[in-house]
């Protein structure tokens, strides 16, 4: 049985955050976008509030958070600046997630803390020049080599990827069977052969870190490997199950921002005498995005609500990040369009939103991937 609002503990969190937000990210976040600049001091005191370790048990530092509350710091921060928001969705959701679900002891313990923390911030390799929904045209490959493997390659569209410090790659370690060849192995900057090429000129979460990451006859030990031996790429699509709600949430972040910014803009903007507010077309523009930004915050507590409760949620959870994404696009789209010529300005918020909100339907699988999915799930009953 879902729930139509947050219990008392979330609001408070999710007070917490937009305190946090309207005071340190609303002021800045439009210079951070132009000149496309990581806001690292932002992002540690981030750390600091425990918004870096959400999904991180206490005993490693973490806060814990059930999956709903995750989502529901993810759409408050996106409400006011989206790369920020892809920051903490993906530092969060991919490397952290990956290296605390799956990942040996040793390795937990010795990294979680200061993931969890801020001290250090989380990446995760999937994505290649050549092969990015398509992962079994992965071409990094990992060799076995004494104690460990010489990995090969190259990942790109990596976020985090120059300013993060561990790395969860994932390689082939057996390329005949392609995906079911997959090994994780967990990297680290400054490590001989791994190197980082930072990517610029994005259209949109242009203050997101986004980088290429190289393997050049790169040496990891085989305590650093991540899984099972050929196992990676199925507990890639455990990873991906869980970020695509947090990317649904990011979206409705975004288009709320789309929103909120419109309403108090039509409010005071005024044409042939009156607020445009009072003319029924951009009502009507107003009213459809209020009712799909609150129907994909329903598809994406349903999904959350179904991972908390440890049930299938495959579907359900690429349902809120299609539905989410294509919604926030429209609404960030209609966003311009209420404010006209000024829509069109770096003066308003909502010329970001609209550029920021296009990942939603490309990253952590595309919109035809998550149709793909959907289908698939429907064809098993």
């Amino acid at each position: 049985m879902i729930d139509f609002e947050l219990n008392e503990s979330q609001q408070k969190l999710v007070q917490m955050v937009r305190d946090f937000c309207v005071r340190e990210v609303k002021p800045h976040a439009a210079e951070w976008d132009r000149d496309e600049r990581f806001p690292r001091e932002v992002v540690s005191q981030l750390g600091e509030l425990g918004l870096l370790g959400m999904t991180v048990p206490e005993e490693l530092g973490g806060a814990d958070l059930d999956t709903l509350s995750i989502a529901a710091v993810v759409e408050e921060v996106a409400r006011w600046d989206g790369s920020l928001a892809l920051t903490v969705a993906s530092h969060n959701g991919l490397g952290t997630s990956h290296l605390l679900r799956f990942g040996s002891d040793e390795l937990r313990e010795r990294y979680i803390p200061d993931i969890a923390a801020g001290r250090k911030l989380a990446a995760w390799g999937l994505t290649e020049p050549g092969s990015g929904s398509d992962a079994a045209g992965m071409r990094t490959t990992a060799v076995r080599k004494d104690k460990g493997w010489v990995l090969n390659g190259t990942k790109m569209f990596i976020t985090q990827g120059s300013v993060g410090d561990v790395f969860v790659v994932l390689a082939l370690t057996e390329p005949d069977k392609r995906q079911k060849g997959v090994t994780a192995f967990l990297l680290e900057k400054e490590l001989k052969g791994f190197s980082q090429r930072p990517l610029h000129g994005k259209l949109g979460m242009r203050s997101s870190d986004t980088a290429e990451l190289i393997m050049e006859d790169c040496y990891v030990e085989d305590w650093r490997r991540i899984g099972e031996v050929n196992g990676g790429f199925i507990d890639t699509l455990k990873i991906l199950d869980k970020g695509r709600i947090t990317i649904g949430a990011l979206s409705v972040g975004l288009g709320r921002g789309a929103l909120e910014e419109s309403v108090a803009y039509a409010k005071e903007r005024k044409a042939f005498g009156k607020p445009i507010a009072d003319f029924q077309a951009l009502r009507w523009m107003m009213a459809d995005m209020a009712t799909e930004i609150d129907a994909a915050r329903l598809l994406v507590w349903r999904a959350a609500r179904l991972a908390d409760e440890k049930k299938p949620y495959t579907r359900e959870a690429a349902m809120a990040k299609l539905f989410a994404s294509e919604a926030a696009c429209r609404a960030a789209a209609h966003g311009v369009q209420i404010h006209g010529g000024y829509g069109f300005t770096r003066e308003f918020m909502v010329e970001r939103i609209y550029r920021d909100v296009k990942l939603c339907t490309i990253g952590e699988g595309t919109s035809e991937i998550q149709r793909l999915v959907i289908a698939r799930e429907l064809l098993k009953a």
